[in-house]
């Protein structure tokens, strides 16, 4: 199992304003999203962050994003160690496999597969 990349999660009702900032402050690309999540990036797909109104199917705020090969594989050793599963592991329309687990911090991570 290895790790793709991780990314950040900032939560705000600002699209308007994240917007601007992130593309004309900071410099980053705006990247397709959904009407509840704006992504901003480089032309490598390693380097992304995402501004978020809700997860609008798991109605949990995740702080961060892990990408793996291996999305079962996680979630197997998540249960086993006996962490906080706050949102299932599901296929979702959008062309995700994931669930959210709590780390030891409270932190929301959620753990994502590209199905």
């Amino acid at each position: 199992m290895s790790v793709k990349r991780i990314k950040p999660n900032i939560r705000s009702d600002r699209f308007n304003e994240s917007r601007a900032f992130y593309t004309k402050v900071v410099g980053l690309q705006e990247q397709p999203g959904l009407d509840w999540i704006l992504f901003f990036g480089t032309d490598r797909r390693e380097v992304q962050l995402s501004v978020m109104s809700l997860d609008v199917k798991a109605g949990i705020h995740p702080d961060i994003s892990i990408e793996v090969d291996d999305v079962d594989a996680v979630f197997g050793r998540a249960v086993e160690a006996g962490a906080e599963i706050v949102y299932p592991l599901t296929d979702e329309e959008w062309g995700l496999r994931r669930f959210f687990v709590r780390d030891p911090n409270g932190t929301v991570i959620n753990v994502t597969q590209h199905a």
